[in-house]
């Protein structure tokens, strides 16, 4: 999408005014602060918006958009400017004034996307970008050829929005005996099974790509398998040495803030999941909006939009609801012996050695990776949920030679018996369908299956009403239709009907 500068615009409202500087006593008064400020930032940034903020990017400097306030924004960057040239501070009041200006004339712009460390390329579909956090703008571009450093000011790559949350990554080096043995650094420190290795490289990879749905990752294990560390390792690959876990949100708003701040979204000690939450969830891995009433505003509406990878440790996952369960990625870590614990100084120093290493095979990787995505699309025949997830395991597959398509369609079906022995009203439907007295098709009303199915002694959560049990049946019917029993829900003249269809062949 094309933007339009307010360079032009400014500089033919201000060329009439002398240039700013300290006049002595007796000379002719210059112009005044705000108005040198104005000069000042229309010569030195151009500004765009992403329909909801304004940002300035410096002209003919890295493609980085800087808020117009706060921490390393445009207000900083003027004031420093100022003083250089006259020797003074600007008051308070003339920043604002300037700030003001810039950021009302930025508003009749087009807007433009704006990507958080992770974008595409503006020219190729099989391209992505990796924004190092760094102050001159150095990224990595990595296309099907390969991987390279560049600093993108001129349209092709992604204009980049930093937050605090974006950290920097140290410069990734090629290893001598390639990808395998870059990526070998960060499993000599990761303590995941060999089975949930390649898997976890799969999800790294999946980080690296800003336009499709990936399952959450979360570390599972027993007691001192280091989960927390585990997340730590896995997170800063990608987010760098800087990013940390952070604790579970306690409400939507909480959970939006944190989602729009950084890249990867990585909570720790998730011992359950509320409802609200399994639902924000789910819509954060697949992409989800959220809209608010603008600050200071009656009418006004601020939309936030994002897709973002998450990290979970300390989950139970045959708490979750099966929705949830379906975007899941178990990865799976041994027990560190006592005798091969480490103290954190020695195992963060060896990381942040090995660290340019690793990303650097994972870099390698990806290239050859995104090489035989499109032709991924052409040879899968049936995809599981996240068909683009999908495609990149076949792709990582045949590059590799694992079987990490295999592995993750194998991993959601044992997912399913751990959703049903969660939830009391599937696990009872699923015992009732295939039993041997039940026919294999019932059709009746829904009040009457609650009358059927036998309640659970003791269990106070179990569905008391007709329409109650209607929302549990919607919320199990994909497990259950996995296990060879269809639900199928409709009304007939007011009634609540329901049918219950079973495949003896899929329950066996």
């Amino acid at each position: 999408m094309t933007t339009t500068s307010t360079a032009a615009t400014v500089h033919d409202m201000t060329s009439h005014l002398p240039e700013g500087k300290p006049k002595g006593e007796g000379e002719e008064k210059g112009p005044s602060q705000s108005t040198v400020l104005l000069q000042m930032g229309q010569e030195g940034y151009r500004y765009v918006h992403d329909g909801v903020h304004v940002y300035a990017v410096e002209i003919d400097g890295p493609a980085i958009a800087r808020p117009l306030k706060g921490t390393g924004g445009l207000r900083q960057a003027l004031t420093r400017r100022y003083a250089v040239k006259t020797g003074k501070a600007p008051s308070q009041g003339s920043l604002t004034d300037a700030v003001s200006t810039l950021e009302a004339l930025a508003d009749v712009t087009d807007p433009v996307e704006l990507s958080l460390r992770v974008g595409a390329d503006a020219d190729s579909p099989h391209a992505t970008w990796l924004d190092l956090g760094r102050a001159d703008g150095q990224s990595v571009c990595i296309d099907p050829t390969g991987w390279a450093l560049a600093s993108p000011p001129d349209g092709r790559g992604p204009l980049w929005r930093r937050t605090r949350r974006v950290g920097t990554m140290p410069m990734p080096e090629r290893h001598a005996d390639g990808w395998e043995a870059g990526l070998s650094l960060l499993r000599g420190v990761l303590p995941v099974s060999d089975a949930a290795w390649p898997m976890t490289v799969a999800w790294l990879l999946s980080a690296l790509r800003p336009d499709i749905p990936r399952p959450i990752a979360y570390f599972t294990g027993e007691q001192g398998t280091g989960k927390s560390t585990a997340g730590r390792l896995l997170l800063r690959v990608i987010d760098g040495i800087g990013a940390d876990l952070c604790a579970p949100p306690r409400t939507e708003d909480d959970l939006a803030v944190a989602t729009a701040a950084g890249w990867v979204l990585a909570m720790d000690n998730l011992s359950s999941v509320a409802p609200w939450l399994s639902d924000a969830l789910c819509r954060t891995v697949t992409g989800d909006s959220i809209m608010k009433r603008e600050l200071y505003s009656n009418d006004d509406v601020t939309l936030l939009i994002f897709r973002r990878p998450v990290l979970l440790t300390g989950i139970d996952i045959g708490a979750v609801r099966g929705d949830l369960a379906e975007r899941m990625l178990p990865l799976q870590l041994e027990v560190i012996p006592d005798t091969e614990r480490r103290a954190e100084r020695d195992l963060w120093g060896e990381y942040r050695r090995s660290h340019p290493h690793i990303l650097g095979g994972l870099l390698t990787l990806a290239a050859q990776v995104w090489e035989r995505l499109p032709e991924a699309s052409q040879q899968l025949k049936s995809r599981p949920r996240m068909a683009d997830w999908a495609e990149l395991l076949w792709a990582l597959d045949d590059v590799t030679g694992w079987d990490t398509l295999g592995k993750y369609t194998g991993a959601q079906d044992e997912l399913i018996d751990d959703v049903l022995s969660s939830d009391r009203v599937g696990s009872t439907l699923l015992a009732w369908a295939t039993s041997s007295v039940t026919p294999d098709q019932w059709e009746g009303e829904v009040a009457q299956l609650l009358e059927i199915l036998p309640a659970p002694l003791g269990d106070q959560h179990w569905p008391r009403t007709p329409g109650a049990l209607s929302g549990r049946l919607t919320r199990a019917a994909p497990s259950l239709r996995k296990r060879g029993v269809d639900v199928a829900r409709k009304r007939v003249k007011g009634r609540r009907v329901v049918t219950i269809t079973v495949d003896r062949t899929a329950t066996r």
